[in-house]
């Protein structure tokens, strides 16, 4: 990292001729510990820029910011500046669900107000928070006489780095971010590499960008995550890449089928451009940056959501074992037909999802998500044209919904709705209120929504402002009927479950069923030390673990790449108020493993990182609301280590009984991945222990009776 410190004196003469200048043309403001400051400057053009220090070295360099327009001049300098404001701002607010009960938000805060020097005179005002864990900005667009709505054809918002830094990092895809990370240094960025792409089903990656959230190490040590925080009315933000000049700019998601980029009605202010600040790894995932850069919760009280494990007919259909559509054969030409008859391998039948509700409620979990419940299944596959394929009101024959939630509720279990659009939002649309009715009418307040393949319209993308305002209008809907809304293949998190908390959980990752799919697309033992670095710093995940027949024996051409004791470590890692207990019921009989899942939290008092490197391990405490009960988790990629631990987080003067479950020693996550070893022991807070974790391998404790 290039280090440039201001002198003292430098920054005080600077102070003193802006104030002595007949127009002033800096700001700064400084975190409530003085650990970031945020640097504002026009330029002798009136080119907006700022630049970022980190306890004194500057950890982004001067970057300009700005506009281009459809029919307007874009807004990119001859600026002057009419005012700057500083204020501050300090709350605690509660989570009603979450890694943490409270959450304080500390910030610093300076507004730039700008007005073009010449005709028409356009304002634009820039916001800048500095926290003590990161920064974060917004434009703020103002009345403009003679103009109702601005057309955006690009923002050009600038991030010059200081060094060459390390990065992991997807692609700047529009339609996905099911990617595998890479890591590279950023001169070797290469996105455009990875536009081939098997099992997925869409995929545009348009330039040499990266999506966000991306995480960056410094060689001094310093960990940056970039991202956005409440996208809301615009369209999701990659960072095109410059190898070169190690610049990061701004480029937002279009839409083919409308020319532009964002179009919104004056006045209006855009999405904050965070940058999360960190000394250590570990730092990152304790910032709560991005959800502190929202509106506090718009719904009041959400208690109808409780978070839950959960289990379901999904798994399944990826082993190969069952399907989702009712009737679809393979006829002489290699096409798949609907015959109207039952074959026999319908996963959502009346009679199977009882048998998962039993198991659910044999074994403490709330939920039962069933996949291919309802009609549609056989038209979507194999057809271009899907609006009007699935109907989100009608069952199968063979499945009874009105039964199956009723003898849900008798049981202590709720029915998990699953609603598979096939990226046709407007047919979905079209049945939100009655669909979102029937749900509400029978008890059932969480719905997994889906959206793969091509979006339709035609030249639309997931991640564009279309679609941005299609996932917000589904969330406010969801409000309405008391319905929490766990999205896959999502627009990103951003903190809206702060303004909106039935945002309970999504995907936005590649995910465990890939591991179903094949060795080659399978994920590698990385893939989830480093997703604790970056996609979940961005919000919940619903990751689905718990596979606990890992070498998938109705497929032997696949194995999930790590080894039982780190799936159960997954649970704690791996944050979301509702967890998966992925695998077949069958699969969980007789193993004593299965009594960390049935134990285990799911919401949240405080959480603790215990430590972790990216793409090489973590470990992460979570104290559980409610029981106080505390649960850790850690995993490692593929290298074996050991992990030293200590409890000082454990009360003064008490003794704990905990239950280890870690990998046997000769555990290996491809050669024996089930091998676990399970004991019981004492800890206080001062016990001190080492764990050895193997090749892909993890440990989870958990620490649920506490006595004097």
């Amino acid at each position: 990292m290039i280090k440039m410190k201001l002198p003292l004196i430098f920054t005080f003469l600077l102070l003193i001729f802006a104030s002595c200048s007949s127009e002033v043309r800096t700001g700064q403001v400084i975190s409530p510990s003085g650990t970031n400051e945020i640097y504002f400057e026009l330029s002798n053009d009136g080119t907006p820029s700022y630049y970022v220090m980190h306890e004194g070295d500057t950890i982004i360099g001067r970057s300009a910011l700005g506009f281009e327009f459809k029919e307007a001049a874009p807004l990119q300098s001859g600026f002057r500046m009419v005012a700057a404001k500083t204020g501050s701002g300090d709350e605690t607010w509660e989570m009603p669900w979450g890694e943490q009960r409270e959450v304080r938000n500390h910030y610093n805060e300076l507004l730039v107000e700008l007005e073009e020097s010449e005709s028409p005179k356009r304002g634009l005002h820039i916001r800048f928070r500095s926290y003590d864990d990161g920064i974060g900005f917004r434009y703020e667009f103002q009345p403009q006489e003679g103009v109702d709505s601005l057309v955006i054809m690009e923002e050009h918002t600038e991030f010059q780095l200081t060094g060459d830094h390390t990065t992991w990092w997807i692609p700047g895809d529009w339609d996905i971010y099911e990617h595998l990370y890479s890591t590279t240094r950023v001169s070797e960025i290469d996105a455009l590499s990875k536009r081939d792409h098997p099992n997925l089903a869409s995929t545009y990656i348009p330039e040499n960008a990266v999506n966000t959230p991306v995480t960056m190490r410094t060689d001094s040590g310093v960990h940056l995550s970039f991202h956005e925080a409440n996208l809301t009315d615009y369209a999701g933000m990659t960072l095109k890449v410059d190898t070169e000049s190690l610049r990061l700019t701004s480029g937002l998601v279009g839409s083919d089928r409308l020319g532009y980029k964002v179009k919104r009605e004056l006045p209006f202010h855009t999405p904050w451009r965070t940058v999360q600040i960190a000394s250590t790894a570990g730092e990152l995932i304790d910032s709560k940056l991005i959800l502190n850069l929202n509106e506090p919760n718009k719904l009041g009280d959400v208690s109808w959501f409780t978070p839950m494990k959960y289990v379901g007919i999904w798994w399944e259909m990826h082993l190969n074992t069952a399907s989702w559509d009712y009737g679809m054969t393979m006829n002489e030409d290699g096409k798949w037909v609907d015959t109207g008859q039952a074959h026999g391998r319908h996963g959502a039948t009346t009679e199977n999802t009882k048998r998962y509700i039993d198991f659910a409620a044999k074994n403490g979990m709330k939920g039962v998500l069933v996949e291919g419940w309802n009609t549609g299944w056989e038209r979507w596959i194999g057809f271009e044209e899907r609006e009007g394929v699935f109907d989100f009101i009608t069952p199968y024959p063979d499945y009874d919904l009105k039964e199956l939630s009723g003898y849900a509720r008798d049981k202590g279990v709720e029915i998990i709705m699953h609603h598979e659009t096939s990226a046709a939002p407007r047919t979905y649309e079209q049945q939100l209120d009655t669909a979102y009715q029937l749900m509400n009418s029978m008890g059932i307040h969480s719905v997994k929504t889906g959206y793969v393949g091509k979006l339709i319209p035609k030249g639309e993308y997931h991640h564009g402002q279309w679609m941005v305002n299609h996932y917000r209008k589904v969330l406010l809907k969801g409000a309405e009927q008391k319905v929490g809304i766990n999205a896959h293949e999502p627009i990103k998190a951003t903190g809206i479950r702060r303004t909106y908390p039935n945002a309970i959980s999504r995907e936005g990752l590649r995910g465990q069923e890939f591991n179903a799919w094949s060795v080659e697309s399978g994920n590698p033992p990385e893939h989830l030390p480093i997703v604790a670095f970056t996609r979940m710093l961005a919000g919940p995940i619903d990751f689905t673990p718990g596979v606990f027949d890992i070498t998938l024996p109705s497929k032997p051409e696949s194995q999930i790449n790590t080894t039982l004791a780190q799936q159960l470590a997954l649970y704690v890692v791996i944050y979301s108020p509702i967890q998966m207990a992925c695998d077949l019921p069958e699969n969980y009989e007789n193993q004593p493993g299965l009594q960390f899942i049935r134990d285990v939290g799911v919401d949240w008092d405080q959480s603790l990182v215990l430590n972790g490197e990216v793409g090489d391990f973590v470990t992460i405490a979570r104290q559980e609301r409610g029981s106080g009960n505390w649960f850790i988790g850690g995993i490692t990629d593929e290298n074996a280590r050991e992990m030293s631990l200590n409890f000082d987080f454990l009360d003064d003067g008490k003794t704990y009984n905990a239950i280890l479950y870690k990998d046997s020693p000769d555990a290996h996550f491809k050669d024996n991945p089930t091998a676990i070893d399970i004991e019981k022991i004492e800890l206080t807070k001062n016990t001190e222990l080492t764990i050895a974790l193997a090749d892909g391998g993890g440990f989870a404790i958990s620490i649920i009776q506490a006595g004097e």
